[in-house]
């Protein structure tokens, strides 16, 4: 399957939990998160903020197996169908998406980050 990662090298990737199909996070991807993926199925992304690939969970043990790779009608995102272990966001919560346009919590919190990351 040919993909297209863009000028910056990246394909936007998102994370859906296989059993609730709960959209869980959007992060980036490029060619050798998605080859680590596949070979591994695990989640890998690649942090635009650090400069790097990292697998989902390596610090935290909060990590994404995943169960298909699907590819949209343009070849330019990917989803993660994924079996989430823990909370998939940063900040606590089982989802990265635990906000409306309000700014109400809707989401639940799987984790405190301060018992997690130091």
């Amino acid at each position: 399957m040919d993909l297209d990662f863009g000028e910056d090298g990246l394909v936007p990737a998102v994370a859906q939990d296989a059993e609730t199909d709960e959209v869980l996070m959007l992060a980036y991807a490029n060619r050798e998160a998605v080859r680590k993926t596949v070979e591994t199925e695990r989640a890998h992304y690649y942090s635009r903020s650090r400069d790097e690939l990292w697998e989902k969970g390596a610090t935290s043990g909060h990590t994404q197996d995943v169960a298909e790779v699907r590819v949209d009608c343009d070849g330019d995102s990917l989803l993660y169908v994924v079996e989430q272990t823990g909370g998939a966001c940063h900040t606590g919560h089982r989802s990265c998406f635990y906000r409306t346009i309000e700014g109400d919590h809707v989401g639940e919190r799987a984790f405190d980050p301060d018992d997690v990351y130091e």
